[in-house]
Parts: structure tokens; C-alpha cells; sequence
């Protein structure tokens, strides 16, 4: 086989379905539990080997919140942004995007990109609290 081409293990099939299903980025450990479903002896390696090989085929993309680990997403979703919550440490998807163009930038600059970052308590903290 040549080299970083990856076989299309049960394992991997198994990752790929869990970010498909998916609802908001996962951390390697949340990818773990929720690929322990479909493959019960799957380990922790396995999982770190397919997040290299998804993100060289760019099946996944990085999501990296300053102050947490990194975490993963599915390529090609509209663009959004994140919240993370200082109680849990999850990072959850937000639809649309606050930004209209019109943030003042000093003179002769272009905005290229941007990213929102907001950090509170999910539902399930605040309720805990």
C-alpha cells in the first residue's frame, strides 16, 4: 500500500459515520466512545491514525478553541461559528454568522476570514449549576 494512503477499515467506516452523525465538533475521546458503538474493540491509536487520515483526505476539518483541545468537524459545512462551554468543555455548532461585513478595520486593511468564539454554559451545565 503505498504511503498515507489508509485502508477503509470498519474502524474508519465506523468514524466517518460518527462524524456524520454528529451534531456539533468531538474531541478525540468523544469520537472514541461514540465509535465504541459500532466497533467494540476499536482503540484509542485507531482513533488518532483516522483523524490524521480524515484530515489529509479533508473528510474533517480542525475546530480550535483557545483553552480547550482540538476537536473535529465534517468538511464543507456552511460556514459558522462555536460555543464553548466552561462547564463541560464541549464545543457546539452555531447557525449563521453575526458578522455583516461592516466591522470597522483600519484604513487600507481587507478582512479575509473571521471566526466568533463564544464561551458560557450549555443547557445541560446551567441546569447542573
Amino acid at each position: 500500500m503505498a504511503a498515507g494512503v489508509q485502508r477503509n477499515t470498519k474502524q474508519r467506516r465506523a468514524i466517518q459515520e460518527v462524524f456524520r452523525a454528529a451534531e456539533r465538533p468531538l474531541s478525540p475521546e468523544e469520537i472514541l466512545e461514540r465509535a465504541r458503538v459500532h466497533v467494540k474493540g476499536i482503540g484509542q491509536a485507531t482513533v488518532y491514525r483516522s483523524i490524521a487520515g480524515l484530515l489529509s483526505d479533508q473528510f474533517i476539518v480542525p475546530v480550535d478553541i483557545p483553552g480547550h483541545p482540538s476537536r473535529y468537524e465534517l468538511a464543507g459545512l456552511k460556514h459558522h461559528h462555536h460555543f464553548a462551554c466552561m462547564g463541560c468543555g464541549r464545543v457546539f455548532e452555531l447557525e449563521g454568522c453575526p458578522y455583516n461585513g461592516e466591522t470597522d478595520v483600519p484604513r487600507g486593511f481587507t478582512v479575509t476570514g473571521h471566526e466568533v468564539i463564544l464561551y458560557g454554559r450549555c443547557d445541560h451545565c446551567q441546569g447542573a449549576a
